[in-house]
Protein backbone atom coordinates (compact mmCIF):
# COMPACT_ATOMS: atom_id res chain seq x y z
CA UNK A 1 0.00 0.00 0.00
CA UNK A 2 1.43 3.36 -1.10
CA UNK A 3 1.75 6.48 1.59
CA UNK A 4 -0.18 9.74 1.74
CA UNK A 5 1.27 12.40 -0.25
CA UNK A 6 0.65 14.21 2.42
CA UNK A 7 2.87 12.02 4.72
CA UNK A 8 5.50 11.25 2.20
CA UNK A 9 5.90 15.53 1.80
CA UNK A 10 6.08 15.57 5.68
CA UNK A 11 8.86 13.04 5.76
CA UNK A 12 10.49 14.86 3.24
CA UNK A 13 10.07 18.04 4.84
CA UNK A 14 11.39 16.53 8.68
CA UNK A 15 14.49 15.20 6.54
CA UNK A 16 15.29 18.20 4.63
CA UNK A 17 14.99 20.26 7.22
CA UNK A 18 17.56 18.07 8.79
CA UNK A 19 19.82 17.82 5.81
CA UNK A 20 19.86 21.18 5.80
CA UNK A 21 21.04 21.76 8.92
CA UNK A 22 24.40 19.64 8.03
CA UNK A 23 24.54 21.61 4.38
CA UNK A 24 27.32 24.63 3.80
CA UNK A 25 24.05 27.10 2.84
CA UNK A 26 26.89 30.05 3.72
CA UNK A 27 28.76 29.16 0.93
CA UNK A 28 27.68 31.09 -2.14
CA UNK A 29 29.31 28.47 -4.92
CA UNK A 30 26.69 25.89 -2.84
CA UNK A 31 23.92 28.08 -2.63
CA UNK A 32 24.07 28.75 -6.54
CA UNK A 33 24.02 24.96 -6.91
CA UNK A 34 20.67 25.01 -4.93
CA UNK A 35 19.02 28.11 -6.37
CA UNK A 36 20.01 26.00 -9.63
CA UNK A 37 18.02 22.98 -8.51
CA UNK A 38 15.34 24.94 -7.15
CA UNK A 39 14.98 27.00 -11.20
CA UNK A 40 15.25 23.17 -12.85
CA UNK A 41 12.57 21.71 -11.14
CA UNK A 42 10.01 24.95 -11.86
CA UNK A 43 11.46 24.31 -15.37
CA UNK A 44 10.97 20.53 -15.41
CA UNK A 45 6.94 21.72 -13.94
CA UNK A 46 6.69 24.12 -15.93
CA UNK A 47 7.75 21.20 -19.17
CA UNK A 48 5.44 18.57 -17.27
CA UNK A 49 2.14 21.02 -17.45
CA UNK A 50 3.17 22.26 -21.20
CA UNK A 51 3.56 18.47 -22.05
CA UNK A 52 0.20 17.54 -20.55
CA UNK A 53 -1.89 20.93 -22.11
CA UNK A 54 -0.07 19.46 -25.42
CA UNK A 55 -1.80 15.71 -24.77
CA UNK A 56 -4.74 17.86 -24.14
CA UNK A 57 -5.22 19.83 -27.09
CA UNK A 58 -4.24 16.33 -29.22
CA UNK A 59 -7.10 14.34 -27.41
CA UNK A 60 -9.85 17.24 -28.07
CA UNK A 61 -12.31 15.29 -25.92
CA UNK A 62 -15.40 16.95 -26.29
CA UNK A 63 -17.60 14.95 -24.39
CA UNK A 64 -19.87 16.99 -22.21
CA UNK A 65 -19.38 16.66 -18.40
CA UNK A 66 -22.57 18.23 -15.99
CA UNK A 67 -21.72 18.67 -12.32
CA UNK A 68 -23.07 20.75 -9.29
CA UNK A 69 -20.47 23.55 -7.51
CA UNK A 70 -21.03 24.03 -4.38
CA UNK A 71 -21.96 27.48 -3.07
CA UNK A 72 -19.05 29.13 -1.91
CA UNK A 73 -18.55 28.92 1.55
CA UNK A 74 -20.48 31.64 3.56
CA UNK A 75 -22.68 32.60 0.57
CA UNK A 76 -26.21 31.81 0.51
CA UNK A 77 -26.82 31.62 -2.92
CA UNK A 78 -27.67 27.91 -4.49
CA UNK A 79 -24.93 25.15 -5.70
CA UNK A 80 -24.40 25.92 -9.31
CA UNK A 81 -24.65 23.41 -12.11
CA UNK A 82 -21.88 23.57 -14.50
CA UNK A 83 -21.63 22.05 -18.12
CA UNK A 84 -18.61 21.78 -19.62
CA UNK A 85 -16.40 19.35 -21.86
CA UNK A 86 -13.83 16.98 -20.85
CA UNK A 87 -10.70 19.39 -22.95
CA UNK A 88 -12.48 22.13 -21.08
CA UNK A 89 -12.22 20.76 -17.53
CA UNK A 90 -8.89 19.49 -18.21
CA UNK A 91 -7.09 22.74 -19.63
CA UNK A 92 -8.45 24.20 -16.74
CA UNK A 93 -6.97 22.35 -14.04
CA UNK A 94 -3.85 22.46 -15.96
CA UNK A 95 -4.20 26.39 -15.98
CA UNK A 96 -5.04 26.45 -12.21
CA UNK A 97 -1.71 23.93 -11.44
CA UNK A 98 0.05 26.54 -13.46
CA UNK A 99 -1.45 29.34 -11.21
CA UNK A 100 -0.53 27.13 -8.42
CA UNK A 101 3.06 27.14 -9.46
CA UNK A 102 3.49 30.98 -9.90
CA UNK A 103 2.51 31.46 -6.40
CA UNK A 104 4.70 29.15 -5.13
CA UNK A 105 7.35 30.88 -7.00
CA UNK A 106 6.35 34.41 -5.82
CA UNK A 107 6.42 33.22 -2.23
CA UNK A 108 9.61 31.42 -2.59
CA UNK A 109 11.22 34.26 -4.17
CA UNK A 110 9.91 36.96 -1.13
CA UNK A 111 11.40 34.20 1.69
CA UNK A 112 14.50 34.07 -0.19
CA UNK A 113 15.40 37.32 -1.75
CA UNK A 114 13.94 39.65 0.85
CA UNK A 115 14.12 37.49 3.97
CA UNK A 116 16.76 35.68 2.89
CA UNK A 117 15.84 32.34 4.02
CA UNK A 118 17.86 29.49 2.36
CA UNK A 119 16.16 26.47 3.57
CA UNK A 120 13.27 26.14 1.77
CA UNK A 121 14.70 26.29 -1.57
CA UNK A 122 15.41 22.89 -0.86
CA UNK A 123 12.37 21.29 0.43
CA UNK A 124 10.82 23.64 -2.69
CA UNK A 125 12.87 21.92 -5.59
CA UNK A 126 11.27 18.07 -4.28
CA UNK A 127 7.87 18.42 -3.27
CA UNK A 128 6.49 20.58 -6.24
CA UNK A 129 8.19 18.39 -8.74
CA UNK A 130 6.95 15.40 -6.42
CA UNK A 131 3.33 17.14 -6.67
CA UNK A 132 3.44 17.55 -10.08
CA UNK A 133 3.71 13.75 -10.89
CA UNK A 134 0.87 12.67 -8.54
CA UNK A 135 -1.63 15.18 -10.12
CA UNK A 136 -4.42 13.83 -11.54
CA UNK A 137 -3.73 15.24 -14.93
CA UNK A 138 -0.83 13.36 -14.61
CA UNK A 139 -1.78 9.93 -14.01
CA UNK A 140 -4.17 10.55 -17.09
CA UNK A 141 -2.34 12.16 -19.73
CA UNK A 142 1.32 10.97 -18.55
CA UNK A 143 0.78 7.43 -16.79
CA UNK A 144 -2.36 6.27 -19.05
CA UNK A 145 -4.16 5.48 -16.24
CA UNK A 146 -7.98 5.69 -17.39
CA UNK A 147 -10.63 7.89 -16.41
CA UNK A 148 -12.10 5.99 -13.99
CA UNK A 149 -12.58 5.78 -10.19
CA UNK A 150 -10.75 8.05 -8.50
CA UNK A 151 -9.93 9.69 -11.62
CA UNK A 152 -13.39 10.31 -13.31
CA UNK A 153 -13.70 13.87 -13.88
CA UNK A 154 -14.57 16.40 -12.10
CA UNK A 155 -12.18 16.03 -9.14
CA UNK A 156 -12.29 15.97 -5.53
CA UNK A 157 -10.84 19.17 -4.37
CA UNK A 158 -7.96 18.85 -2.54
CA UNK A 159 -8.28 19.58 1.41
CA UNK A 160 -6.66 22.36 3.42
CA UNK A 161 -6.53 25.83 3.28
CA UNK A 162 -6.28 26.03 -1.16
CA UNK A 163 -9.69 24.16 -1.16
CA UNK A 164 -10.91 26.41 1.42
CA UNK A 165 -9.25 29.33 -0.29
CA UNK A 166 -11.05 28.38 -3.46
CA UNK A 167 -14.69 28.20 -1.99
CA UNK A 168 -14.44 24.77 -1.63
CA UNK A 169 -14.62 24.04 2.23
CA UNK A 170 -18.30 23.44 1.89
CA UNK A 171 -19.61 20.64 0.06
CA UNK A 172 -18.17 18.62 -2.22
CA UNK A 173 -19.30 18.63 -6.21
CA UNK A 174 -22.21 16.65 -7.12
CA UNK A 175 -22.16 14.21 -10.31
CA UNK A 176 -25.48 11.88 -9.03
CA UNK A 177 -28.69 12.98 -11.70
CA UNK A 178 -30.48 13.94 -8.61
CA UNK A 179 -27.97 17.39 -7.81
CA UNK A 180 -27.93 17.74 -11.80
CA UNK A 181 -31.73 17.76 -12.14
CA UNK A 182 -32.50 19.70 -9.04
CA UNK A 183 -29.69 22.63 -10.37
CA UNK A 184 -31.35 22.61 -13.75
CA UNK A 185 -35.34 23.28 -12.43
CA UNK A 186 -33.88 25.38 -9.75
CA UNK A 187 -32.47 27.16 -13.13
CA UNK A 188 -28.47 27.85 -11.52
CA UNK A 189 -25.76 27.98 -13.89
CA UNK A 190 -26.15 25.75 -16.69
CA UNK A 191 -24.08 28.09 -19.31
CA UNK A 192 -21.82 25.89 -21.18
CA UNK A 193 -17.93 26.74 -20.84
CA UNK A 194 -16.06 26.82 -23.85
Amino acid sequence: MALNPQITNLIIMLFMTQASKKLPLDDPNFLMGIRGVYIFSNILIAGIYFYIQSKINAKKDYTTLKYVEPAPMGSTDDPKLVTTTIHAYDSAQVKSAYKGQLIGIAIMAFMHLYMKYTNPLLIQSIIPTKGAFETNLAKIYLFGQPASGELKRPWKAGGGLGAMMQGQGQGEVKTDKASIEAAEKAGRGGAKEE
